[in-house]
């Protein structure tokens, strides 16, 4: 039974076959990346027994209180990609500033940037958490990368990719070849290929938005999850079903697997404070954006195809609207009828 399974390693080294001039520093990346998540994973299952839940009594970048462990996979993420020469500089959600390889490792070619635990303010009352990343060329020689190197748009990374630690730990990773996903065999301690070519259902009876915003939420959202809402009386001449996790890992996972729409739209409430959107354009949409496009799916802000915006900042917040791309491609419509009043 065991044979014939494919391991993540064995998928990422024959894809790198079909690829010319492949030098294998990219799947030794992704092995790393691999390796990170692994560890991770073992602390989230572990939790209180040892003992990483709980805050770390510090604000990461964006003012939000960190947990211990975002904390502590974030430095897990830095000590396994930092010493194999594939990367030339890191950037993490949690951190202020970039981090360059230490001169004491040899530079590479690629720029890492992570979310090491996305959705953790979930991780203490034991709700699925996980870890997204993204892969970029790095621009110029890589010996002296500065911030302006990851601010490159979204079409342009070269993969991407999610750990999720649920009830059994999953990898879902794109090189730009579709999307594939992977279970952490325990026994053995390898990712197995378990659900190949994933594509995001077309047909669809599920939103995911956090409905306490309604009262700040722009008319064309407003207009979208009313419709839902009024089910086969309504203009969708069926009933919708409503989620919403507050962790965007397990929420991509469950469009991928089941399809629907995952919105966290730009509201009245962040323009008056001055904010651009919830979510990290380099850290949550981006990565996940290309993950749902190459499964057929759509990622907007409402008014713009999230992959083609220029980065102006490391952590520069957007508006996230994605999944079957019908549901997607609906808000973008009623976008473009409401005009500017919104």
């Amino acid at each position: 039974m065991h044979d014939n399974r494919t391991t993540v390693t064995q998928f990422i080294i024959e894809e790198q076959r079909h690829i010319q001039g492949a030098t294998g520093d990219f799947t030794s990346l992704l092995n790393d990346i691999v390796t990170a998540c692994k560890v991770i994973s073992n602390l989230v299952n572990h939790g209180a027994l040892v003992g990483v839940l709980g805050s770390a009594g510090s604000e990461n970048v964006q003012g939000e209180t960190q947990k211990k462990l975002d904390v502590i996979s974030n430095e897990i993420f830095l000590k396994s990609n930092e010493w194999a020469g594939h990367l030339a500089a890191m950037a993490s959600e949690e951190m202020d500033e970039i981090y360059p390889i230490p001169n004491s490792y040899p530079r590479g070619k690629y720029l890492l940037t992570f979310d090491p635990l996305d959705g953790s303010s979930n991780i203490d009352v034991n709700v699925s958490v996980g870890t997204i990343f993204s892969i970029l060329r790095c621009p110029g020689s890589g010996t002296h990368p500065t911030a302006d190197a990851f601010l490159q748009p979204g079409v342009k990374q070269v993969a991407a990719g999610y750990a999720l630690y649920g009830p059994s730990t999953m990898l879902v990773l794109t090189t730009g070849h579709g999307v594939n996903g992977f279970t952490l065999d325990q026994n053995i301690g390898e990712f197995i290929l378990t659900h190949p070519n994933m594509t995001v259902p077309e047909e669809t009876r599920e939103f995911a938005i956090n409905a306490s915003n309604m009262r700040f939420w722009d008319k064309p959202v407003r207009r979208y999850v009313e419709e839902c809402l009024e089910g086969k009386e309504g203009p969708r001449e069926s009933d919708f079903n409503m989620r919403w996790i507050a962790s965007m890992v397990a929420e991509v996972h469950r469009i991928l697997t089941r399809g629907g729409i995952f919105m966290y739209p730009m509201d009245s409430k962040m323009r008056a404070s001055g904010k651009e959107g919830k979510l990290r354009l380099m850290y949550e949409a981006n990565p996940m954006g290309f993950i749902i496009e190459q499964a057929g799916g759509a990622a907007t802000t409402g008014t713009q195809r999230i992959m083609e915006i220029a980065p102006k900042d490391l952590h520069q917040r957007v508006p996230v609207i994605l999944g079957s791309k019908q549901e997607v491609v609906r808000v973008e419509q009623y976008y473009q009828e409401a005009g500017g009043d919104i």
